[in-house]
């Protein structure tokens, strides 16, 4: 049998209406993680430009904050690095350790109420070999 068709009108549009937000919410969800991911990764590898710069170049100091920050796409308001990276003596050889930190800000955190300008902090940490 079929049912009138007055019965079912609008159905569809009333389940799009129900289901829109959570996929809406999910997806600018997956993009804020995503953007959080890229910019760790930028970060990991500032951090890693840093602790190269310095292991082959025993003139690098305070130059090492500038290549961080010339490398990245990040905002460099946001952006620290250690001034001169940590030299700790491991038998023979010596280690050096160079950080970035980010204060990485949410930008949906604006559309939705009570959470006004959220931002966390990422950082990255980088361990290599001093070669001189």
């Amino acid at each position: 049998m079929k049912k009138p068709a007055k019965q079912t009108r609008g159905q569809s549009l009333i389940e799009f209406a129900l289901v829109f937000p959570m996929l809406l919410i999910l997806m600018v969800g997956i993009m804020e993680f995503s953007r959080a991911w890229m910019t760790k990764n930028i970060l990991t590898g500032a951090a890693r430009e840093t602790a190269r710069w310095y292991v082959s170049d025993n003139t690098a100091g305070a130059m090492t904050t500038a290549i961080a920050r010339g490398r990245t796409v990040l905002d460099s308001a946001n952006l620290t690095t250690a001034p001169d990276p940590v030299i700790t003596d491991f038998g023979a050889s010596k280690l050096v350790e160079a950080s970035a930190t980010y204060n990485f800000t949410v930008i949906v955190a604006g559309f939705v109420p009570g959470l006004n300008n959220t931002s966390f902090q990422l950082s990255s940490t980088t361990t290599m070999r001093r070669e001189w």
